[in-house]
């Protein structure tokens, strides 16, 4: 399996790539969704549901504030760096990435689509004046200086819709990619759990990364690599030099 996938990287030169909350544990960032995780502790529809920010945004800058602390000391790590190196090899790689750290534009990726918004980047709803989170300290509410209104995370909560652009964006380069790869997702957050169900329509090969199975493995997935992201990464990158 893995020599076929290696023969498939090869022979690829417009590379899809969907990426989770899986590629950035060795970042520091552990899956929200995983036991001790942050919806272990903050019922999400509670918290990170767009209603509750609306409705009292300081309590949900109670779970903000502790996403942020994770997400602010976080480096890319060897799959973040492996997918630009794909680039540096000759590869156009399109990344669409759940992931909100923005380690794929740190590691220098051309081509990033961030399906569900940017942790580092902030807007005000009220007046839609924006701003970044490094000029608030990691442990303060950052405050509208118009509004007076706690800024919100130009993530996509709970009640939010997608960037249609990004959506769109996303679609069309998994229809024009010549393989598709998922790494470190579940693939089980729609819309983007849809995207591997659209690879496979279009009968494009699906190189799945993940430490367990899911549910594409065996109904959607061409080739299944079981382990960490970065690890299979840095096999795949030492045999395509």
């Amino acid at each position: 399996m893995f020599s076929k996938a290696i023969e498939l990287i090869k022979n690829s030169k417009n590379i899809a790539v969907l990426t989770g909350a899986g590629i950035s544990v060795a970042s520091g960032i552990p899956d929200f969704r995983s036991p001790g995780g942050l919806w272990d502790r903050f019922d999400p529809f509670e918290y990170a549901h767009i209603d509750s920010f609306t409705n009292d945004p300081y309590k949900v800058w109670k779970m903000l504030k502790e996403m942020n602390n994770l997400v602010a000391k976080a480096q890319p790590n060897y799959t973040h760096i492996a997918l630009k190196e794909l680039e540096n090899l000759g590869k156009k790689v399109t990344i669409i990435t759940q992931n909100i750290d923005s380690l794929h534009s740190r590691a220098g990726s051309s081509n990033v689509y961030e399906y569900h918004g940017v942790w580092d980047k902030l807007l005000c709803i009220k007046c839609n004046r924006r701003d970044n989170m490094t000029n608030f300290p990691l442990d303060s509410v950052p405050i509208c200086p118009i509004c007076n209104f706690p800024y919100k995370p130009e993530i996509v909560f709970f009640g939010e819709p997608i960037d249609p652009d990004i959506s769109n964006n996303s679609l069309y380069s998994v229809k024009n990619s010549d393989i598709f790869m998922v790494i470190g997702t579940s693939a089980q957050v729609y819309p983007a759990a849809s995207l591997p169900q659209i690879a496979h329509s279009y009968s494009k090969p699906i190189i799945e990364i993940n430490l367990e199975t899911t549910p594409i493995t065996h109904s959607l997935s061409t080739i299944y690599l079981k382990g960490k992201s970065e690890e299979i990464m840095k096999q795949i990158i030492d045999k395509i030099r």
